[in-house]
């Protein structure tokens, strides 16, 4: 489609597959708008938790698992790599690892590996449950008075004893697999609306609102933390999380802290996948989002080098370095699914700018995919009327590596 070169069976068969799609009942739309195709169709589920049990761990910004699946599905083979550079919380690398692939994932926030590491080799809950009867509980103190503005007293004291214990044992060296589960699962615990959470009633679990903020909300309810027995939510989670089991046998996962434009110690042409969403155009801060995370990681959050693209040709510039460093890794043949939203109002259209990034590099574009949501889970809980605001729809530029 781009350039007049003939596709080959690979890509031609999977866009015949898309173009025929009716998996939901409906037939895929084909149209073309300003030289680009666009195949518009409900391509997977709009359900909530429909996909691994592994997979409920929020973060700001993440697709659902079903969109990495359709891809890995179609264009990758078994034990062939599939790529994320953006992995947040590793959604593509653990479907990946799920369907028999080699788990491969980068990010610049060092918090993205401790959240996606220890899902593909979980351990069971009665090592964990044995780990956590060695944290010595009672040594824990409520040194951040700040913190209070979240959790209760009691609740403090125990979280800054699991944080003391998790950040000894790393300074010592890896953590093993029973400290690096127990540490993903309170970075997820931290704060939530629910019972489910460390904290008292806040904003939805995938950010952490300002100390001030938090503040406000508890005046506003006319509330304060109530005290958590933290050991016990960590093993409820756990179980949660573990219900289904553990991924089975794949090829050993490769995760890299980095920018998406490097992806230092990948080599060329290693790659069989790319499927990835970047940081949308001033609409997520991630620093400002994950800085409780960060305390509780030990992470110096003004030290990992995110940035906000707050204009156009900044966030264009971004996203063709990116399929710069995609293209060097991805093997020739090989596929990219990059996804993005709809932002200001459907008044950018990111594919296109993204659609324009490749121009010029080794990659085939073969068309947008539009996948159709009829609702938006964001949207309701922050009371946006869907069809209106907030994100209904995937928009995935896929191209071919050539």
């Amino acid at each position: 489609m781009d350039g007049g070169t003939a596709l080959p069976m690979g890509s031609a068969a999977f866009l015949d597959q898309v173009q025929c799609f009716r998996g939901f009942g409906s037939a895929t739309r084909a149209i073309t708008q300003d030289g680009i195709p666009y195949l518009e169709n409900e391509f997977w589920t709009s359900g909530q938790r429909k996909a691994h049990p592994l997979h409920e761990v929020s973060y700001r910004a993440c697709f659902k698992p079903q969109l990495p699946e359709f891809f890995i599905s179609r264009l990758s083979e078994p034990g062939s790599a599939v790529l994320d550079p953006f992995m947040g919380r590793g959604t593509t690398p653990l479907q990946a690892a799920l369907m028999g692939r080699r788990p491969v994932g980068s990010d610049i926030s060092p918090l993205s590996a401790m959240l996606a590491a220890p899902r593909l080799d979980p351990p069971d809950e009665g090592e964990i449950a044995a780990r956590l009867r060695e944290v010595p509980w009672e040594t824990g103190v409520a040194g951040r008075q700040d913190l209070l503005a979240f959790y209760h007293p009691g609740t403090l004291a125990a979280l800054c004893a699991l944080r003391g214990w998790l950040l000894r044992r790393a300074a010592e060296g890896p953590l093993d697999r029973a400290d690096a589960w127990i540490r993903m699962v309170a970075l997820n615990r931290l704060t939530g609306h629910s019972p489910g959470f460390f904290s008292g009633r806040t904003l939805p679990p995938n950010q952490a609102v300002s100390v001030a903020s938090q503040v406000r909300i508890n005046l506003r309810l006319g509330v304060s933390p109530p005290e958590r027995d933290v050991p016990a939510l960590l093993l409820r989670k756990t179980r949660s999380l573990l219900r289904a089991g553990s991924p089975p046998p794949h090829p050993e996962a490769v995760f890299l802290t980095g920018p998406a434009d490097r992806l230092a110690g990948l080599a060329d042409a290693s790659v069989a996948l790319a499927v990835t969403s970047p940081p949308f155009l001033d609409v997520v801060d991630y620093a400002g989002d994950n800085w409780l995370r960060c305390w509780f990681a030990g992470v110096d959050a003004g030290a990992v080098p995110i940035s906000i693209h707050r204009d156009v040709a900044s966030w264009q510039g971004m996203v063709r370095s990116s399929l710069a460093g995609m293209a060097r890794v991805v093997r020739p043949g090989g596929h990219i699914a990059f996804e993005v939203g709809e932002v200001r109002g459907g008044r950018v259209l990111l594919e296109r700018l993204v659609w324009e990034a490749a121009a010029g590099l080794p990659l085939q574009r073969l068309a947008v995919m539009v996948n159709m949501q009829e609702f938006s889970k964001t949207a309701n809980l922050w009371g946006v009327s869907n069809g209106t605001k907030g994100t209904n729809t995937n928009r995935i530029v896929v191209m071919r590596r050539i």
